[in-house]
């Protein structure tokens, strides 16, 4: 799949990367937004597919929504643009496959919910974000934001719209990794790592992860007994356990 508004590719063996396109800033636009939602609906059920990163062209992540589309939306329309919107980040952070945020630069708005819905994010030292609902008259960001890094620190930023630098965010959660180096190629690192693990309990871990906010201890306990024991049956647990121990990568045929 190729369009000038996202760039779809493989780096790695098992690894999707999906790279916003719209200079200056990657704004994204209904075009975009519909692209990106159907490569990750097609990696769904493309079992190759064991991990995907999500960056964007240049010097930024993302800008979020593009306020010139958004400015000619008529109001009767809005709710059908805020579904797209929805479904997008619907699919990152349930995807079947964990996805990993390159943040190469400015993520706000829209930008900043992208980042949240992944599930690592690593960045650089250019890499900031802002929940900037407040500067242009909206409201966005909270939930995601309050669970990565606390309800305190969610109003600072929510309230100001003020921007949170690279080093900050690592302090305080929004960013998992800061490197120095190239972020896109530690991000596709990051992913072959992940998608040299067996994939089922790579899956089932972030499903597991995706329920928690939900449960209780007990319920939480028995879900992870439960799985736990679905995956001890599967041979591809013995094929960890056997690679392991000889010290090599595991082939895993996820059953």
């Amino acid at each position: 799949m190729t369009d000038t508004a996202v760039r779809v590719d493989r780096p790695a063996d098992h690894v999707l990367r999906l790279t916003i396109a719209r200079p200056p800033v990657n704004a994204i636009d209904s075009s975009a937004q519909r692209i990106l939602a159907e490569a990750l609906a097609e990696a769904e059920t493309d079992h190759d597919v064991r991990a995907i990163v999500l960056t964007g062209a240049g010097a930024h992540f993302c800008a979020g929504a593009d306020l010139r589309e958004e400015q000619a939306i008529e109001r009767d329309e809005v709710d059908g643009f805020l579904v797209g919107i929805g479904v997008l980040l619907h699919r990152i952070r349930h995807h079947r496959v964990p996805v990993v945020a390159a943040v190469n630069g400015p993520a706000h708005g829209g930008g900043l919910e992208l980042a949240l819905s992944c599930d690592v994010r690593i960045g650089n030292a250019e890499a900031a974000f802002g929940a900037a609902g407040v500067n242009v008259g909206l409201v966005a960001n909270f939930r995601l934001l309050a669970q990565a890094i606390g309800d305190a620190r969610a109003r600072h930023l929510l309230l100001t719209g003020w921007t949170c630098r690279a080093e900050q965010a690592l302090d305080w959660g929004l960013l998992t990794e800061l490197v120095e180096g190239d972020v896109g190629d530690r991000a596709v690192a990051v992913a072959e790592r992940i998608a040299s693990r067996s994939p089922l309990s790579v899956e089932t871990t972030k499903d597991c992860l995706n329920r928690s906010p939900d449960l209780d201890e007990r319920a939480a306990t028995e879900l992870q007994a439960e799985k736990f024991a679905d995956l001890f049956r599967t041979a591809d647990h013995a094929e960890a356990l056997v690679a392991f121990f000889e010290k090599r990568p595991g082939v895993y045929r996820r059953a």
